[in-house]
């Protein structure tokens, strides 16, 4: 049997990977289909298809249901005053994945903000 500790530690970890690429694969394929204009009923159906046919964003979709799963899980193993902060730990991921895979402009303020997330998160592992 898993420590509840490491069982806590590797939800995070399922959360906070799947959260990340989700948000990643999301961001990437937004970006390529462009700004929706319509939002009318009739064309709306259209663009559903549409994304929907965006093999990626279906992923992206499914990895959000592991996340929700992964924290649900969590919350059922762990108080809610360490889920939450923990799992803040994939906007430090996400940040990185921003400007290294996505290639977006990461300003001071937003580092120095990811800066003290994960200090947050360290104090949690204490």
């Amino acid at each position: 049997m898993i420590p509840l500790q490491i069982k806590q530690w590797l939800l995070v970890a399922a959360i906070v990977g799947s959260t990340a690429a989700s948000d990643l694969l999301q961001s990437h394929e937004m970006k390529r289909h462009g700004e929706i204009q319509e939002f009318q009923p009739s064309s709306l159906g259209g663009l559903f298809a549409r994304l929907a046919r965006r093999l990626n964003l279906v992923f992206a979709i499914f990895l959000m249901a592991v996340s929700f799963f992964a924290f649900i899980t969590l919350l059922s193993v762990a108080d809610l005053s360490f889920a939450v902060p923990a799992t803040a730990l994939s906007f430090v991921v996400e940040t990185f994945l921003a400007k290294y895979v996505l290639k977006e402009q990461v300003n001071a303020s937003r580092w120095a903000g990811v800066g003290l997330v994960a200090c947050g998160v360290a104090l949690l592992a204490l």
